[in-house]
């Protein structure tokens, strides 16, 4: 398989129209886990988490770094978000990205949103008051309504946190979160690997539904099915180097993985 990543995608990518909605949501990862791969945001190798543990996987958002990778980015966040609303019901006012990598892509989302006909207003904060000008932390529309949090990945639930309390503060509602990528493992608490994950508490301790462009499953479908496919695609040595890197995920994801 192969894409390009210079040139935005085709307008709005249409979802199929002939499929189920959990046919539509695995196109949706496959095509999502593709182009980061291919951008080289998603990488393989060996790299330390914040938990400490030896990731056989990197997915740095930070290298959505030129205008055609974060629109397509935010394509997929967009086409993500119009079918949650379609077949989960899920329902928000406005956006908020908080800093700092929140706030390109609740810009960016906000644009796709618009683009596609769902024009919705969005704000973020800065790390510290101002105190000239309008003041404050808050920057953008007026945080009032459902809102909904945009950020690349849930590591810890604390930038969620944070997030929550800023819009409750500001008398509006907390009401759903949206990542690129759900690690799918085990969060960490006073350095001990607990049963659940960082995603998993933000549902279940703080209410918030979260939807994710890709979960690790996503990644190690198309790990699976882009093995088999002929050498010369997508990585230089074929099938066999990503069978390696589908087998050193998957041995981490039965160490660490939660569902």
């Amino acid at each position: 398989m192969s894409i390009t990543t210079g040139t935005p995608a085709p307008a709005g990518n249409p979802l199929p129209r002939d499929g189920t909605p959990d046919d539509e949501r695995r196109t949706l990862a496959q095509e999502f886990v593709e182009f980061a791969i291919a951008s080289g945001v998603l990488r393989f190798g060996e790299f330390k988490t914040k938990a400490g543990r030896m990731s056989p996987y990197f997915f740095n958002a930070g290298l959505f770094d030129d205008g055609a990778k974060l629109g397509r980015l935010a394509q997929f966040y967009a086409r993500g978000l119009l079918l949650q609303e379609k077949t989960s019901g899920l329902q928000f006012d406005m956006i908020f990205g908080p800093a700092y990598k929140g706030i390109p892509l609740a810009a960016a989302v906000a644009v796709e949103l618009a683009r596609l006909g769902r024009n919705v207003p969005f704000a973020y904060n800065r790390k510290e008051a101002k105190d000239h000008g309008e003041g404050g932390t808050l920057v953008g529309a007026p945080v009032k309504g459902r809102v909904l949090i945009i950020d690349d990945v849930i590591s810890a639930g604390t930038a969620t946190r944070e997030s929550i309390a800023i819009i409750r503060a500001a008398g509006a509602t907390p009401h759903a979160v949206a990542i690129a990528l759900d690690r799918q493992e085990k969060a960490v608490e006073n350095g001990q690997d607990v049963a659940y994950s960082a995603v998993q508490f933000v549902t279940r301790e703080l209410g918030l539904h979260v939807f994710a462009i890709a979960r690790l499953t996503d990644l190690l479908q198309y790990l699976a099915e882009a093995g088999k496919a002929p050498a010369g695609g997508l990585e230089s040595n074929g099938g066999d180097l990503l069978q390696t890197h589908y087998q050193r995920v998957l041995d981490y994801r039965q160490r660490y993985g939660v569902d």
